[in-house]
């Protein structure tokens, strides 16, 4: 089962916010600026992992332009990272939904 959760990353000025499956994966991923919300990554391992698996690295590229790079690995620990919490799936999809329409219409 998946959980959501957001963190601050202090030292960018960012709100992190993430989808984790049951193997503590990043499935998806969504990062504000604290100053004024705007998204800075939109990013999804599924995307990621298909683009990787054509071995299409100017599309890889472009995606990450446009979306932003997904956190690697897992997200083991994120309890003790700066004003750690779960929040509500529907809070992390109504970001995740803003956050695609800004990047798609800002590129």
């Amino acid at each position: 089962m998946a959980i959501w959760f957001r963190t601050c990353y202090e030292d960018e000025d960012l709100w992190l916010y993430f989808e984790v499956d049951d193997e503590g994966r990043v499935t998806r991923q969504v990062e504000l600026r604290r100053e004024d919300s705007k998204p800075v990554t939109a990013a999804s391992l599924e995307e990621v992992l298909q683009l990787r698996n054509n071995a299409d690295l100017a599309a890889m590229g472009r995606y990450e332009g446009q979306y932003g790079v997904l956190a690697e690995g897992t997200a083991e620990g994120w309890q003790g990272q700066p004003q750690a919490c779960e929040i509500p799936a529907e809070d992390f999809e109504k970001r995740w939904v803003e956050a695609r329409r800004v990047l798609v219409d800002s590129r």
